[in-house]
């Protein structure tokens, strides 16, 4: 297990560096002038041409991206184009909002997801399995940012009952987690339903049935447990996928989180902090990624077997 935890991580190293290299040459590459967009429009040739200096912007592509790789590694990061702060500082400050809204988000997507899967499954074909079916149908066609603003019309205008923006209190988070819950959240009532119903069909299952299992040993103790490993991998893809994800559920209620340094990072060319906050991410999916592989063994025995082995 050790052995393949390494490998893994080592794996990571070429596809962050592989991240890294296409951010940068996007950067690179989209209009705009970072020396300009920090001095103004009123400013000079020669003052632009003396902040490209200072800002290395006149260096070779590959020059400039090996400088920001060999400081990564050493852990010297470079400061924002437009705040003159190191970039790890105002990331660090902002993921542990955005960490917070797709951990809640995902709670919420597994806890109602998976539940109504289960349901659905066991009791096919009956109403509750047809409207969930269809509920899960409609949320998943539903843009998560114009559920934000539907959630924002009803609960904060129309009820009063919530805050739209901000994050001063565990109310403020209410809305955005819903917001973005609900497509994972569709998603997994479909993915646990099929999943379900293929091993409950299971000859294992009408043994255990023969043998006078009850009904909730036979769901909970012999069918959920096979069916639940792509369900989790489900979890882990989207868990990933919302991290990065809640940009625009971040844009839609104000939260100052990482999806939202992003977005103005990218508007005002401020590459550093661009490479960053998206290396961050894509660092948080993968190790996520190796958590759930890691889930794997304690759901299902087997796996375990050929991590050894490997």
């Amino acid at each position: 297990m050790i052995r393949y935890i390494i490998r893994r991580l080592l794996m990571m190293i070429p596809v962050i560096l592989g991240i890294s290299f296409i951010i940068f040459a996007i950067m690179d590459l989209t209009p705009g002038d970072p020396a300009r967009m920090v001095l103004g429009e009123g400013a000079t040739q020669e003052a632009v041409a003396r902040k490209r200096e200072e800002m290395g912007l006149d260096d070779p592509f590959l020059m400039r991206y090996g400088r920001f790789v060999t400081d990564a590694l050493r852990g010297e990061f470079p400061d924002s184009y437009v705040t003159n702060e190191p970039v790890n500082q105002e990331v660090l400050t902002r993921f542990p909002t955005t960490l917070k809204l797709a951990f809640l988000g995902i709670s919420l997507s597994v806890i109602v997801g998976v539940s109504v899967g289960i349901i659905s499954a066991v009791r096919q074909y009956s109403i509750l399995d047809s409207v969930s079916m269809i509920a899960a149908l409609l949320l998943t066609s539903i843009p998560a940012f114009w559920m934000g603003l539907m959630l924002i019309l009803v609960f904060s205008l129309k009820w009063d009952l919530l805050p739209a923006t901000g994050i001063d209190t565990w109310k403020h988070f209410i809305l955005p987690a819903v917001a973005v819950a609900i497509n994972t959240m569709a998603s997994l009532i479909r993915l646990t339903r099929s999943s379900m119903l293929e091993v409950i069909r299971a000859d294992y299952i009408r043994t255990a049935r023969a043998k006078g299992a009850t009904e909730f040993q036979v769901v909970f103790r012999h069918a959920l447990r096979n069916a639940l490993l792509p369900v989790v991998t489900q979890i882990g893809i989207n868990f990933g996928l919302q991290l990065g994800g809640a940009i625009v559920i971040e844009q839609v209620f104000a939260i100052p989180g990482l999806g939202t340094l992003m977005i103005n990072s990218v508007r005002s060319k401020d590459t550093p902090m661009v490479m960053m906050s998206i290396t961050f991410v894509a660092v948080a999916a993968g190790l996520v990624n190796l958590a759930v592989d890691i889930l794997y063994t304690f759901i299902d025995p087997r796996v375990k077997s050929s991590y050894v082995k490997s």
